[in-house]
C-alpha cells in the first residue's frame, strides 16, 4: 500500500517518509485517498478493537500496529437511559488512557515506528499528550510533551507516569503549540501533533466504523460531537465518507458540533456563513479540551459540518457542571469537556423540538470522550 500526503491548499503530494508536518507552501496535509475495504466475514472474526478494520487503516505492515496497540477501540454504545432508546452514548472514555485520543495516537505512533522515528514532540491540552506519551513509551520512542501550565494536575501526572519529558508552558493553548513547533524546527524531530499530523485522523475515523457496525450496518440520524481542534469530528467525517464511498451506507449522519461558550471561533464563522474562522480570545471555560481559540483546521471543520447539513452550537457554561452531575447519576462519570457536549446536546434538543414534533424518533449518538477521574 502506497500512502501519500496531499496539501489541502496547493494540492501538492508528499511522501510521509520526509517527516513533513505541513506543506512547504504552509498548507495543512491530509492523507491522500488509498484503497480500503471492509471484509465483514473477516472483520467479525477479529478481536473487538479498532484493529479489526486493518484493511481501512494506512499500514504497510500490520505487525507494527500489533506491537503498539493497547487494545483500544470498539467501545460500548448504550442508551442514555431506559426512557431514551434512540439516544446512544458512545463510551470512548473506556480506552487505555481514558480518552478517545487513543484512537488517533495508536495509529500515529505506529506509523512513526514504521517510519523509523526514535524521537517525537507533541503539544496538547492534556488528553492527547497523555495518549501519545503512553503509545510512544510502548513503541520505545522518546517523547516530549508540551502542555499549558494550567492543565489538570491529574493529566500532568499521567503524562509523567508514561515516561514523557513534560514541558509546562505559561499562557494559552496557542502559546503551547507555538513552543512545541519551535522545538520541532530547532531539533528537527518528528512532530506527533494530533492537529497537524494527518495520521491521527486515520485513527479517529474508526469511531464512525464502530457506530456503523454496532448499529448493524445502519447509521444514526445525528452525531453530536465536541469540537476544539476537530480531531474527532474530522475523523468521524472521514470514516463515514469512506463507508459511503464503499457502498456500506447510503447517507452520512447530520453533525451537530458543540463548542464551549467562552471559546467559540467556529460558531462565529458558521453563523456568518464564512469559510474561515478568525481567532478569538478564550474568555474561560471548564471545557479545557475544546478551548481552542485558533483551530488550525478551521476551514475543513466548517466544510465537514456544512457537508452533512449540520449545525454548530455553544454549550452554556453555567450548564456544564449540571450536565456532568446528570450524566453521573445515569452511570457516566465524565470530565467537564464531555459534560459540555451533553449540555450542548440538551440545548440542541430543546431548540430542535420547538419546530419538530417528531424529534423523539431521531436516532442520536453522543461521544463520552474523557473519564471524570482525569479532571480536578
Amino acid at each position: 500500500m502506497s500512502i501519500q500526503f496531499i496539501c489541502a491548499e496547493c494540492g501538492g503530494k508528499h511522501a510521509p517518509e520526509n517527516l513533513l508536518w505541513r506543506c512547504p507552501c504552509g498548507g495543512l496535509l491530509n492523507v491522500d485517498e488509498y484503497t480500503i475495504s471492509f471484509p465483514m466475514d473477516e472483520i467479525k472474526k477479529r478481536s473487538a478493537t479498532m484493529g479489526r478494520y486493518l484493511e481501512a487503516l494506512p499500514f504497510q505492515n500490520s505487525s507494527v500496529f500489533e506491537q503498539v496497540t493497547l487494545g483500544e477501540g470498539y467501545t460500548p454504545m448504550v442508551p442514555l437511559d431506559s426512557n431514551s432508546p434512540n439516544i446512544m452514548m458512545k463510551m470512548d472514555y473506556m480506552m487505555p488512557t481514558l480518552s478517545f485520543k487513543d484512537r488517533g495516537a495508536a495509529v500515529l505512533i505506529a506509523k512513526a515506528k514504521e517510519l523509523g522515528v526514535t524521537n517525537i514532540i507533541a503539544d496538547s491540552s492534556g488528553n492527547a499528550g497523555t495518549s501519545i506519551a503512553a503509545y510512544a513509551s510502548r513503541a520505545g520512542i522518546s517523547c516530549d510533551i508540551y502542555v499549558p501550565a494550567s492543565t489538570s494536575p491529574k493529566k500532568l501526572k499521567q503524562i509523567k507516569a508514561h515516561g514523557a519529558n513534560l514541558h509546562e508552558i505559561p499562557g494559552s493553548r496557542e502559546d503551547t503549540a507555538a513552543a512545541a513547533m519551535e522545538a520541532v524546527e530547532k531539533k528537527q524531530v518528528f512532530y506527533a501533533s494530533h492537529v497537524y499530523n494527518p495520521y491521527f485522523y486515520q485513527g479517529t475515523k474508526t469511531y464512525a466504523f464502530e457506530i456503523w457496525e454496532q448499529l448493524n450496518g445502519e447509521v444514526p440520524d445525528t452525531i453530536v460531537i465536541p469540537v476544539g481542534n476537530g480531531t474527532l469530528l474530522l475523523g468521524a467525517y472521514y470514516g463515514f465518507r469512506e463507508l459511503l464511498k464503499c457502498g456500506n451506507i447510503s447517507k452520512i449522519p447530520r453533525f451537530v458540533a458543540v463548542q464551549a461558550e467562552g471559546c467559540a471561533p467556529l460558531v462565529q464563522a458558521f453563523e456568518r456563513g464564512e469559510k474561515d474562522a478568525e481567532p478569538v480570545v478564550n474568555t474561560g471555560t471548564a471545557a479545557e479540551g475544546i478551548a481552542i481559540a485558533a483551530p488550525a483546521r478551521h476551514r475543513q471543520i466548517l466544510q465537514a459540518i456544512r457537508d452533512t447539513d449540520g449545525i454548530i452550537i455553544t454549550a452554556p457554561e453555567e450548564k456544564i457542571e449540571q450536565a456532568r452531575e446528570e450524566l453521573a447519576k445515569k452511570g457516566f462519570y465524565v470530565e467537564p469537556t464531555t459534560a459540555a457536549t451533553y449540555a450542548g446536546f440538551q440545548k440542541y434538543r430543546s431548540q430542535y423540538k420547538q419546530g419538530n414534533p417528531d424529534h423523539g424518533d431521531e436516532k442520536i449518538v453522543i461521544p463520552l470522550c474523557g473519564a471524570g477521574i482525569k479532571a480536578n
